[in-house]
């Protein structure tokens, strides 16, 4: 079973340590300790954890698209027809072409809050 350092699950859940110290303080999550004492969490937990999290941020979503991610908009290049959007997202860099009407109604430009939503049915899956 994979386990995870403090650390580790606070940069997977894209929150601070300290937030996923509070969570197993208030038994949010399961922790256990390693041979030198450290706090693990198992990776099964984390999982159910995060599914969790997800599914109640979805639920008002409205949408068939599952893959959200929040951010801001941190480039937009303006095209004749097209424009390109650059979206941070946590640690995620999400790169969109969208019609230049679209880009114009929304409003995008560096700054804006911005919901990148993913529909696709081919995805690659790699472990680091």
């Amino acid at each position: 079973m994979h386990t995870y350092r403090i650390g580790d699950a606070a940069a997977l859940l894209g929150v601070s340590a300290d937030t996923v110290r509070r969570l197993v303080d208030g038994g949010k999550l399961t922790a256990e300790r390693d041979e030198t004492g450290r706090r693990i969490i198992p990776g099964p937990v984390l999982a159910a954890y995060a599914r969790q999290v997800h599914r109640t941020e979805r639920e008002n979503a409205g949408s068939s698209a599952r893959n959200r991610l929040s951010g801001i908009v941190t480039d937009v290049i303006i095209g004749d027809v097209s424009a390109q959007v650059e979206i941070q997202a946590g640690p995620f860099r999400v790169v969109s072409l969208v019609s230049r009407e679209s880009a114009e109604e929304l409003k995008l430009e560096p700054g804006v809050p911005a919901v990148a939503v993913i529909k696709s049915t081919n995805v690659v899956v790699e472990r680091p």
